[in-house]
């Protein structure tokens, strides 16, 4: 029998679609035009500011999830400033910045780093004028760069949100009642399942650990094989986990997500249906040397994708504590 392909989607629940869009190009232009508007003044007739954008390595990019907007960016700015030292001298010199990045602006995981080089001779004035800037145009770019997020919801978000407030912070919070998932039986809550199919018992580091099944399934309204690629895409898993991850969708190969607080390796891939992981969390109630298994199943529906995490050889005591991580899937 021919399987049913599904129909268009109505805008009231376009939004739950998993979308993406890049912003790169225009990105670069708003650097170049918002950074060289810096200008900061010293006393007497000191000024300094950024000349001109020299280089934006990397790649902006916007992203929805549930309904979310967030933005996702990770550039090496390179910047030319200048200026005019007490004694008159005209001062130059060039600043890169490696990383502006969400993490970095509204995450607030690292401070920025700052790499100045002075083309100048030196002289008092001119290594005044050096200290100025050093001093003053870190502050004047940072506003600047907690500016960028913003800008790039306005400006693009109108085309992946079709009926949304979005959220200017992106790092949404894992969520069970989201209107996109619906469980047998009740609409709009992940279905949470815990079974105990009879305790096993895996060996950690010499040691035998009582082990379970956990489960959660829901339901998205989005194709299997967009929602495949989702989970095991390295450039697209960042969308949803809001941190740096490492993944190859082949078997054997390794993967880590959140930043490294989840990994394994991939066992088996039959996209868009299936794929399986071993899995082991980074949690000082994690046994050491012990991995799981991950099984991933997606039923592609007439109007939805039912997605089912299966994880066998959980830690006995562990059971809440695992569920609460599947449902930051």
């Amino acid at each position: 029998m021919a399987s049913t392909i599904p129909a268009p989607l109505p805008p009231s629940t376009a939004n739950w679609h998993w979308k993406n869009k890049t912003v790169t190009p225009w990105a670069k232009q708003w650097f170049e035009r918002e950074l060289t508007t810096i200008r900061v003044n010293g006393e007497g007739s000191e000024e300094v500011g950024i000349e001109r954008v020299v280089e934006v390595d990397g790649d902006v990019e916007l992203g929805q999830r549930k309904s979310k907007l967030i933005t996702i960016y990770d550039c090496r700015v390179v910047l030319n400033w200048s200026g005019t030292a007490s004694d008159g001298t005209a001062v130059s010199g060039k600043l890169t910045i490696p990383e502006v990045s969400h993490e970095v602006t509204l995450d607030g995981t690292s401070d920025y780093v700052y790499e100045w080089s002075l083309s100048t001779d030196r002289s008092p004035a001119v290594d005044a004028l050096f200290q100025l800037a050093k001093a003053r145009l870190p502050a004047a770019l940072e506003e600047k760069f907690a500016a960028f997020p913003a800008a790039i919801i306005d400006t693009h978000g109108k085309d992946l949100t079709v009926s949304a407030d979005p959220s200017r912070q992106g790092s949404p919070a894992p969520s069970t009642s989201a209107p996109a998932a619906k469980s047998s039986g009740t609409q709009g809550d992940a279905a949470l399942k815990k079974k105990a199919e009879g305790s096993g018992a895996v060996k950690s580091s010499g040691q035998a650990v009582n082990t379970t099944t956990v489960s959660v399934d829901a339901h998205f309204m989005a194709p299997a094989d967009d929602l495949f690629g989702l989970l095991t895409d390295e450039k697209r898993i960042p969308q949803w986990t809001r941190a740096p991850a490492k993944s190859t969708p082949e078997p054997g190969a390794e993967y880590s997500l959140f930043g490294g607080g989840v990994k394994g390796k991939f066992v088996s891939l039959s996209p868009p249906k299936e794929f399986v992981q071993t899995w082991a969390l980074e949690s000082p109630t994690w046994p050491s040397g012990h991995f799981a298994t991950l099984t991933t199943t997606l039923d592609q529906g007439s109007d939805s994708t039912k997605v089912t995490w299966s994880l066998d050889g959980v830690p006995l005591g562990m059971e809440e504590e695992i569920t609460r991580n599947l449902q930051g899937y």
